[in-house]
């Protein structure tokens, strides 16, 4: 226990300290946790916000002094992330007792912290009849809700946020000004007399008015409509997931053929029902940051959600993290008071789906949901805090069940990034040392852009793919926010080495409107050098990088890459042996092609026509090949990973990126481990070769038992092309990047094989593997440079 404190507040002998405190220190409850700290001890002095984060004065005995420099640290706010404590001495001024001040101003060091899950006690106001927040479904505090998504930069102060246009009541004017008050400068802090509303819309002219807006949502989807719901950092499309006809409504409503759709579900209890999970993944779906999480279908979840996730081993599912969420699951289970209802399963299943209709960003804004997805919703739920920066959910993958049986290496606690947003960005990643501001844009897929400031990586919230005009406007956004927020003024633009992606182009552009240089980063170092970064690792490695398209260094299309990598000096080492692409970009999207180039440089192109004859470009993919038209050659794994699904049946056209992939290592997780394939590669000059593995599967009648193998095969020859290399170049340190590495079945292989081996294994987690990390790599690069 803590020794109560010695001296009365003015004693003899009193001394002051000076101290700066950075990290997310805004927004958290940092400045009454510091008053309450000072209270305890008995010091007098002050703390304020400012824009490098917070300062505090505090004086008093020595012997407490000490105390609370001790306890500020040890004892902070569970949201608060402390990344430097500068303290100074100095002369006591006399001061009589502690406050806290107003916002002060100067050149931004912090940060406006991420969207947060609703708290615990929060929650228990919620479901409380008694509280006067009873099913409100905006109640916060300064441990949860809103943060980036309502924030127009720092300080962060609530007239800097869209709460602005919400005057408070007299008692959350009380609860905002007490120190004492878990609310004290909660920014979004508000009640149902003062604060944000609900209501019910069939659209921009047609406001239902009904009492309890609530009560008529659930209604509507337990009617089997599509409902547009609000939420923290954008709009939801929202049925019921165990509607069949619903569910497939939504698909052909948004043009979402086969894509997997998340659930979210009231509890973890009521997951269990459809997937398996690990107390880890408990974990992760119930902290602050309340992810999707992709994890393992159950035995009849299909069935139980029938055209949620078709072919996919895993379902991605979430808890309810926004009070509105909650108050929904409440509704449903009849509007018990208290929590007790939410360690019960519970019986309703939503399907959450991003409401971003043709792969555009985010619907934010009432008018523009409303004119965006019509057509598509037949209700809106909206409310009037107005969105200021979108945010979608952030995925991450599950353990899988291979990790979790047999996985020598234990998994770090940290979950695995698909995609990086709300609850995650824009909090920093951290570098092992300071450097000058340095901007990265990204790639064409998956974008998300990164800023430096100093020793930290501001990664933007998931943007999207940029094959439309609104995800480059969006990017651009994106850009103008970050560099404002952070008031940085960059040194370097950082980009893709393709020149026709729109981040490339927009590279130059600000790299002129700044005067500064614009680099250009190779797809595949930087996805090297993404691991690297968040890993603090300066010195060579050895990269292995999976994926299905980048631009390679020398023109080529590269995607099966084994890299020497050392900051900023990038050697290619080797590459998977090339496959035909036949009909370029179009190959990527029908897997038959893939399978036809492979049974062509398997010597077997008479077999194309007579095995795809189902195909009408059969006999012109054929010819194609024989006349090498239009079949530039590539490494990339995708395509292989591609090739082996077509000739195995499992899929010949994808209705989106990575399908195939995907539905291989459904079958293969559900078939289970078999050896790898002998004889099944060969490995000369450094170049891999998979095509006696290739031969194999063109003859395997069962696909299951195929998919499995291909996974052994290919995991099994990697480990061994990367061991050569790393003996060869003396480096005992591997970094794994790339799309393919969200592959749970590959990921876990390598790191056990290559593990067992010798060899450190450093893959991403701060930062997805895939495009959505490319940002941060090419940061990392471009600090690496020589002045």
């Amino acid at each position: 226990m803590e020794p109560a404190p010695t001296g009365p507040l003015l004693a003899a002998k009193r001394e002051r300290r000076q101290v700066r405190v950075t990290g997310l220190v805004q927004g958290v409850g940092f400045r009454p946790f510091v008053w309450r700290l000072a209270d305890q001890l008995r010091l007098a002095g002050w703390v304020r916000n400012d824009a490098a984060g917070v300062e505090i004065q505090v004086e008093g005995e020595e012997q407490n002094l000490g105390r609370f420099l001790e306890r500020l640290r040890a004892e902070a706010p569970p949201l608060a992330c402390i990344d430097g404590l500068r303290v100074e001495p100095a002369g006591p001024l006399g001061l009589a007792d502690f406050r806290i001040l107003e916002s002060g101003v100067g050149p931004a060091a912090t940060a406006v912290g991420p969207d947060v899950a609703v708290c615990g006690d929060c929650l228990a106001e919620l479901f409380d009849p008694r509280d006067r927040r009873w099913r409100y479904p905006f109640i916060n505090c300064t441990r949860c809700g809103p943060r980036f998504t309502i924030s127009r930069g720092l300080p962060y102060d609530r007239s800097r946020t869209s709460m602005a246009a919400f005057p408070l009541c007299a008692e959350c004017e009380r609860e905002y000004r007490d120190p004492a008050d878990r609310r004290f400068h909660a920014e979004p802090n508000a009640c149902p007399a003062c604060g944000p509303r609900l209501s019910l819309w069939e659209g921009t002219d047609r406001p239902l008015h009904d009492a309890d807006p609530i009560a008529a949502t659930l209604a509507r989807l337990r009617a089997g409509q599509i409902v547009a719901v609000k939420g923290l950092g954008g709009f939801h499309l929202c049925c019921d997931a165990t509607d069949a006809a619903a569910v497939a409504r939504l698909r052909r409503r948004k043009a979402r053929e086969a894509k997997p759709l998340a659930v979210m579900l009231a509890n973890a209890a009521s997951t269990r029902r459809y997937v398996e999970l690990s107390a880890i993944e408990e974990a992760w779906l119930a902290s602050p940051e309340s992810p999707i999480a992709l994890l393992e279908k159950r035995p009849g979840c299909d069935a139980a959600l029938p055209g949620v996730a078709p072919g996919m081993a895993a379902l991605g599912v979430m808890l309810p993290y926004a009070p509105l969420h909650y108050v929904l699951f409440h509704q449903a289970a009849g509007r018990p008071a208290g929590l007790d209802w939410l360690d019960r399963q519970q019986p309703l299943v939503l399907v959450m789906t991003s409401a971003n209709p043709g792969g555009e960003p985010l619907a934010i804004d009432n008018a523009e949901a409303m004119r965006r997805l019509a057509g598509i919703a037949d209700a809106f739920l909206l409310h009037d805090r107005d969105i200021l920066w979108r945010c979608d959910d952030s995925v991450v993958q599950g353990e899988g069940r291979r990790a979790r049986a047999d996985r020598p290496v234990p998994m770090a606690d940290l979950p695995r990034m698909v995609r990086r947003a709300r609850g995650y960005a824009p909090r920093p990643v951290k570098l092992p040392r300071s450097g000058p501001a340095v901007l990265a844009l990204g790639g064409a897929l998956k974008n998300a852009i990164c800023l430096t400031r100093a020793d930290e990586a501001f990664l933007s919230p998931h943007i999207g793919d940029l094959d439309n005009g609104a995800a480059c406007a969006a990017l651009e956004e994106a850009a103008e926010h970050l560099l404002a927020m952070l008031e940085a003024r960059p040194i370097v633009i950082a980009h893709d080495n393709h020149p026709d992606f729109f981040s490339t182009r927009l590279a130059g552009e600000l790299a002129s409107r700044f005067d500064v240089p614009a680099l250009a980063v190779q797809h595949h170092h930087a996805h090297v050098a993404a691991v690297c970064a968040e890993h603090g690792v300066a010195g060579p490695v050895i990269g292995l990088a999976l994926d299905g398209f980048g631009l390679g260094a020398d023109g080529g299309l590269w995607g099966g890459e084994l890299l020497r990598v050392a900051g900023a000096e990038c050697r290619r080492l080797g590459h998977l042996r090339e496959l035909p692409l036949p009909g370029g970009d179009q190959a990527a999207r029908e897997p038959w092609r893939m399978a036809a180039a492979a049974l062509f440089v398997l010597g077997r192109a008479e077999a194309i026509v007579p095995r795809f004859r189902h195909r009408p470009g059969a006999a012109a993919v054929a010819r194609m090949l024989r006349q090498d038209v239009r079949c530039p050659p590539t490494s990339s794994a995708g395509r292989l990973f591609d090739a082996a699904a077509g000739l195995l049946g499992v899929r010949e056209l994808a209705g989106f990126e990575g399908q195939a992939a995907m539905e291989l290592e459904g079958l293969a997780v559900g078939h289970g481990p078999v050896p790898p394939l002998a004889g099944g590669w060969w490995l000369e000059n450094g170049v891999l070769d998979f095509f006696p593995l290739l031969e194999a599967l063109a003859d395997c009648g069962a696909a299951a038992f195929g998919a499995a193998l291909f996974h052994a095969t290919l995991a099994a020859g990697l480990s061994e092309w990367v061991m050569e290399a790393a003996l060869r170049q003396r480096i005992d340190i591997v970094v794994c990047g790339g799309g393919c590495f969200l592959n749970g079945i590959l990921g876990a292989e390598l790191a056990r094989e290559l593990g067992s081996r010798g060899l450190r294994v450093l893959t991403a987690c701060a930062a997805p593997p895939n495009d959505g990390g490319l940002a941060l790599g090419q940061a990392w690069v471009a600090l690496q440079q020589p002045v």
